[in-house]
């Protein structure tokens, strides 16, 4: 009989000292039991009550039971919850009826063998338990087969540090991980890490224009417009401390460093960006479903996808060693926008992303999200869908023959490179 879920390795939220330090920043919102007392180490929020606590403990339950039934022993290693609740900082929506999850909860699986054979046989079953038990949770629930191995070997980046620095155990513990410590070491994540952070919040921003500008604006369009603007703010902030080599696992972490940074660079925007990011930690801890008017999201909207651009073309500038200074010169530019990758698996991901025809084109031996890049870049910033020039530029990256319906072509070639 498999283990309940178990507490939380050493490597999960530091030390309890450092538990302490992030309460009392500001014990009486991430603390509600009282001041100068913090949660116990192996809570999944900051402010949730123990009802929440219960109910989220109860999920991953049924999610160990049930990928127990899938996955035979002899090849289940371990199963993690990461994100925000395996770091001990899942959102708590605050409702009439209590407090609710929000965030979606990421379970790792750890599975023997080859990682292609194990997605073959078992991505079905997983998505199908993620279905029934997200109607029990109260949001998603996403699945990741990966295994020991396949961790120990892989480069560093964003997802495998958040996940080896924060995670909670429900079946094995951190000898699963005897290998994997250049994933903990922040000051190593590349610039490219950043950047992709960035293309991926940013296509949540593209997203959210989209809703806006809908005949109907439902009260579910609000909240996902409200939500991607907040994740937005909370990434920029983000890709600046990944470029000064400043990055922590902890949102609360990352906003104090952010706010200590000093840079003899002139950065105009970064009083702003530190403004946004605080938001953005506090809508990821204490998220709400927003109540705002379309005009105001609309604001909202403009407002940070124009600094949304300015930090982006800093970070690519300094990733690339370029001069870009506007959308055209980023997204006109032949600079290789996705160096250091091997040229043939570039191959076999551009076939992935885009289909057997990119075996044709001159590009194939880049890397598909330099497609991505631009064709975001035209489309969020320099609206080309209303210029028939910009509409063939982002036709020929994305490889789409249509001259409509380019933001759902985006999204599709987007969600395979991202």
């Amino acid at each position: 009989m498999r283990p309940s879920v178990r507490q939380p390795g050493p490597l999960t939220f530091l030390n309890a000292e450092h538990d302490r330090h992030l309460c009392a920043r500001n014990p009486e919102q991430f603390c509600p039991r009282g001041a100068g007392r913090f949660k116990a180490r192996n809570s999944l929020t900051l402010n949730g009550i123990d009802a929440l606590e219960r109910h989220l403990a109860n999920v991953c339950k049924k999610v160990l039971a049930g990928i127990g039934r899938i996955i035979p022993d002899q090849k289940l290693e371990g199963l993690a919850l990461g994100g925000g609740y395996g770091r001990g900082e899942g959102g708590v929506l605050k409702t009439p009826a209590g407090d609710q999850p929000y965030n979606d909860l990421e379970f790792y699986v750890f599975v023997r063998g080859h990682l292609w054979l194990n997605e073959r046989r078992y991505a079905k079953s997983l998505h199908q338990l993620g279905e029934k038990l997200s109607l029990v949770a109260g949001v998603e629930l996403e699945f990741k087969i990966t295994s020991a191995v396949k961790l120990r070997r892989s480069p560093q980046n964003l997802f495998y540090h958040d996940l080896v620095m924060g995670h909670r155990w429900l079946l094995g513990d951190d000898r699963l991980l005897a290998g994997c410590e250049h994933h903990g070491d922040a000051r190593a994540i590349r610039l490219s890490e950043a950047t992709r952070l960035l293309m991926n919040r940013c296509s949540g921003l593209l997203f959210a224009r989209e809703k806006l500008e809908h005949e109907r604006f439902p009260a579910e369009d609000a909240d996902f417009v409200g939500r991607n603007i907040a994740k937005t703010e909370l990434a920029l902030g983000d890709a600046v401390l990944i470029a000064f080599g400043k990055y922590h696992w902890s949102c609360l972490e990352r906003g104090q460093r952010l706010n200590d940074l000093a840079t003899t660079e002139h950065l105009p925007w970064l009083d702003e960006v530190r403004q946004r990011h605080a938001a953005g930690v506090e809508f990821k801890l204490q998220p709400h479903r927003s109540s705002l008017s379309r005009d105001a999201l609309q604001k909202h909207f403009r407002e940070v996808s124009s600094l949304a651009l300015r930090v982006w073309l800093w970070l690519e500038n300094r990733r690339l060693d370029c001069d870009c200074r506007s959308v055209a010169d980023y997204a006109s530019s032949c600079i290789n926008k996705w160096p250091d990758t091997n040229r043939w698996r570039n191959r076999l991901a551009n076939v992935r992303v885009f289909g057997l025809r990119t075996l044709l084109l001159s590009r194939n031996s880049r890397h598909p999200r330099e497609r991505i890049l631009n064709a975001l870049a035209f489309l969020l910033w320099a609206r080309a869908e209303t210029s028939p020039a910009l509409t063939r530029k982002v036709q020929r990256e994305l490889l789409w023959t249509k001259s409509t319906a380019l933001i759902p072509a985006y999204r599709e070639r987007w969600s395979r490179a991202s």
